[in-house]
């Protein structure tokens, strides 16, 4: 369970399968804006600007940065990279899990793996606010909607490395079901959406894909 500055919050219950949250943090203001004049800091790269927290009329705005999160490790690694490259200060990272509309909604585990996942990455990055989110959906559709109510500035998604098999069936032009799921989001996410992949240890750093840059490799 979440230590004694976490709460539990739950979501609107306009929502149409059930929804949990938690969150690490106090309460800042966020904006929807990635790029543009008077912001600074963070790195650049062709067809992708990140940069840091910047000031509009004495007020501070701060970002908010999605991740996908589930059991795998190309998740796991998505993850720390959103929390390493894309926030800074103040900024809220929310982990989404979204359960299968057929999975058992009372099952713990995925209430454990969030609060797990949320409070690794606040002991790593205490500057920044965690908020876990468990809601029960379709996945594709899960995520597009909470980047639109919650007005998600970066959505970060976790690729995995490709087996030779997969790399074989790329040839003829077939794809997994997660890489769709990752192009889906990247091309229809009405925000800034990345695609992280951690290569193996003998190449090191990581591809990043977006919608106007894909497989770009970032040695860090």
């Amino acid at each position: 369970m979440p230590s004694s500055g976490a709460f539990l919050r739950q979501l609107s219950g306009k929502e149409a399968w059930k929804s949990t949250s938690w969150r690490w943090g106090g309460n800042t203001k966020y904006n929807n804006n990635v790029g543009g004049t008077g912001y600074s800091g963070g790195f650049e790269m062709e067809g992708l600007n990140m940069y840091g927290n910047g000031v509009e009329n004495g007020l501070v705005l701060r970002k908010r940065v999605m991740v996908v999160v589930d059991q795998s490790s190309h998740s796991k690694h998505a993850m720390m990279w959103a929390l390493t490259h894309v926030t800074n200060k103040g900024d809220l990272l929310t982990l989404l899990h979204v359960i299968s509309p057929t999975q058992d909604g009372s099952d713990s585990s995925s209430t454990y793996l969030a609060n797990s996942l949320g409070s690794l990455c606040k002991a790593c990055k205490p500057e920044v606010e965690v908020e876990a989110l468990v809601i029960q959906g379709p996945k594709l559709a899960t995520v597009m909607s909470q980047v639109k109510k919650l007005e998600v500035s970066v959505l970060v998604l976790g690729q995995k490395r490709p087996s030779a098999f997969l790399n074989c069936l790329c040839l003829f032009g077939t794809s997994s079901s997660s890489e769709e799921f990752v192009e889906q989001c990247i091309n229809n996410a009405d925000c800034l959406t990345i695609g992280v992949r951690k290569q193996s240890k003998g190449v090191g750093g990581y591809l990043i894909s977006t919608r106007w840059q894909k497989n770009f490799w970032l040695l860090a």
